[in-house]
């Protein structure tokens, strides 16, 4: 058992079990609560009866009694998501998964936020849980940027409106820059930027105005752009690039993605 005042150690001294887990690629945070439920992860030899344990990097740890690897760097890919995937690992109406089309050499990744089942364009992918819920957030004031395919008539003057945010069925929508590019007979294409991302924020606010989205495309999230990238294909993002974007992000804790940008180089 592991003692009661390892559960209380300064977070500065070690990270949560399931998170250094996840970050070995081994298995979700949600994966690694249960795996520690059942009794296959022990650190140090203890077996683990609580997920509520700081671990330090030199902590020997072993699932079903084999050592776990390393944490592997933080690495990012760009994914042209298609239409007609959704975005999770398991869908339980059999539809198929963004994660099922990526390549076999792919390690385990999860997306940053999500793209709806008929969205299309940029998704980000990583294989860092907290990285993944830090571009998430609002607070970290990543824009979204989309061009949208809406049915119905355009009134500059509604879109204009739009930067003051909107509350549509009781739900509080933030600010969102919308231009019209063209009217074509009875659809028009937007842009549309935004820094939210609530789930259908896009259609949901669009239809307020009378239109009806029939296509979306994400063209970029962040500093990330979708680019000429084909659609489905998937590409890493290079590491001096996610250094350098992601530099209050990454802290001195993460030598490993120094040395993997170096062995980038010499490659």
């Amino acid at each position: 058992m592991v003692p009661a005042d390892q559960t209380r150690e300064p977070a500065e001294r070690g990270e949560r079990i399931a998170k250094r887990l996840a970050r070995a690629g081994l298995c979700s945070r949600r994966d690694a609560e249960r795996w520690i439920a059942e009794g296959r992860v022990a650190v140090a030899g203890q077996v683990l009866t609580t997920p509520a344990v700081l671990v330090r990097a030199e902590d020997p740890i072993t699932v079903d009694g084999k050592p776990v690897a390393e944490p592997e760097p933080t690495r990012l890919w760009r994914y042209h998501k298609p239409a007609g995937l959704v975005t999770t690992t398991r869908d339980e109406h059999g539809r198929p998964t963004v994660f099922e089309k990526l390549p076999p050499a792919m390690p385990r990744v999860i997306s940053v936020g999500r793209l709806d089942l008929t969205s299309e364009g940029l998704l980000l992918l990583t294989n860092d849980g907290t990285l993944a819920r830090h571009l998430e957030l609002p607070a970290t004031g990543w824009t979204r940027r989309y061009r949208v395919r809406v049915h119905g008539t355009v009134e500059t003057a509604a879109l204009q409106r739009l930067a003051r945010g909107i509350t549509v069925d009781g739900i509080d929508y933030g600010a969102i820059e919308a231009a019209l590019d063209r009217q074509q007979g009875s659809n028009a294409w937007l842009t549309v930027a935004l820094r939210e991302g609530k789930n259908r924020e896009i259609r949901k606010v669009m239809e307020t105005l009378g239109l009806t989205v029939n296509r979306l495309i994400r063209t970029a999230y962040g500093p990330f752009q979708l680019g000429k990238l084909p659609e489905g294909e998937v590409e890493e993002v290079p590491r001096r690039v996610v250094r350098d974007q992601l530099a209050s992000f990454l802290t001195p804790a993460e030598p490993k993605l120094a040395r993997g940008a170096r062995a980038d180089r010499r490659r």
